[in-house]
């Protein structure tokens, strides 16, 4: 028969590394009770840890686009709004022109002047930091002020009136304009300025390229207006006419074909910004159907994830439970152990 040896200190240093042991259990049980997943995926799923990963994946770029989403929503929203106030300054000014009639006044020049500098306020609102007609370019702002002192919008108008009839409209001579000269003017000089070159080079730093969002993981729409719009660029140049013109020398039967130009423009423009209000909330309706899309996907994820890696809230409780409870008795045998004496057997 053979007697083997057993040393407190080989007792103890079991003892420690049991618990040990139990404490990195622990930690593990005690990250599942709170998270309700495993501790560690690779280990619970094994082959099926690339499926929890995929899924995962995935729904990190579903809840990404959901929350980009909420910002393109509110540029939206409030291009929506604008595009509102728009209107309602282009129907102020359809009024105030309507009345006028044949004749010209200057609350009929004030009115313009009002449209135009409302029209710029609007143009050049901003969302987060972003501008909302600016295009691409969403940094710059948009729209320069044609009433401001030293506008080179205002400075390209007078020029070309200059340059077409050979004198300013303050001069005297700018009463013998006739009507089919003054609309000869509005045609060849006018209308480019507006509708061509002249306008990005003397009234808008926008883009003609409008922002276009990823609103689903396979779908992408434009999220955005320019003030480089047709409608708005007509509504620009009734408004400049009015203000620029009314209030000149010209002569009555100029002043009436202005009037007339105008209401003309500010109609096409009415139109266009209708369209604009329609092609905005349409974007908004597809935005808002993708998130509600993703956000059902989101939900199917979740419950499969939940499957892969989920754990028993109450049996990670009891693990908890029980590992502290074991911990807790090792500890005191443990201490037991230490004080176990050849010398205290002796005595």
């Amino acid at each position: 028969m053979k007697a083997t040896s057993v040393s407190s200190a080989a007792l103890s240093n079991a003892a420690r590394y049991q618990q040990m042991r139990m404490q990195t259990e622990l930690v593990k049980a005690t990250k599942e009770s709170t998270t309700g997943i495993v501790a560690d995926v690779g280990l619970a799923l094994g082959a099926r840890t690339s499926q929890a990963v995929t899924f995962s994946r995935d729904l990190d770029r579903l809840n990404g686009i959901i929350d980009s989403n909420s910002l393109v929503t509110a540029r939206l929203s409030s291009t929506q709004a604008a595009l509102g106030q728009l209107s309602d300054t282009a129907q102020n000014l359809l009024t105030a022109l309507t009345a006028a009639g044949n004749s010209s006044s200057t609350i009929t020049q004030q009115a313009g002047k009002a449209a135009v500098q409302q029209m710029t306020s609007i143009l050049n609102a901003s969302v987060a930091g972003e501008y909302l007609f600016a295009g691409t370019n969403t940094d710059v702002k948009p729209i320069d002020d044609f009433t401001a002192a030293g506008s080179p919008a205002k400075a390209a108008f007078d020029a070309s009136f200059t340059s077409y009839f050979g004198f300013t409209q303050t001069d005297p001579l700018a009463a013998n304009i006739t009507a089919a000269q003054m609309d000869g003017f509005i045609t060849s000089n006018v209308v480019p300025q507006f509708m061509g070159a002249g306008w990005q080079a003397n009234w808008s730093n926008a883009t003609d390229q409008q922002i276009v969002s990823r609103i689903s993981l396979g779908e992408t729409t434009q999220t955005s207006a320019s003030a480089n719009d047709d409608s708005i660029r007509k509504l620009a140049m009734a408004s400049a006419l009015v203000t620029g013109l009314l209030s000149s020398n010209i002569s009555q039967a100029a002043k009436t074909a202005i009037v007339g130009r105008a209401q003309a423009m500010v109609g096409e423009a009415l139109g266009g910004l209708g369209q604009l209000q329609a092609e905005t909330g349409l974007a908004e309706k597809r935005v808002s159907d993708a998130s509600d899309r993703m956000k059902t996907q989101v939900d199917l994820f979740e419950r499969h994830i939940l499957d892969l890696e989920g754990v028993d809230p109450a049996e990670a409780a009891t693990r908890v439970a029980d590992l502290t409870q074991h911990i807790e008795t090792s500890f005191a045998l443990t201490a037991r152990l230490q004080q176990m004496s050849l010398l205290n057997y002796l005595t």
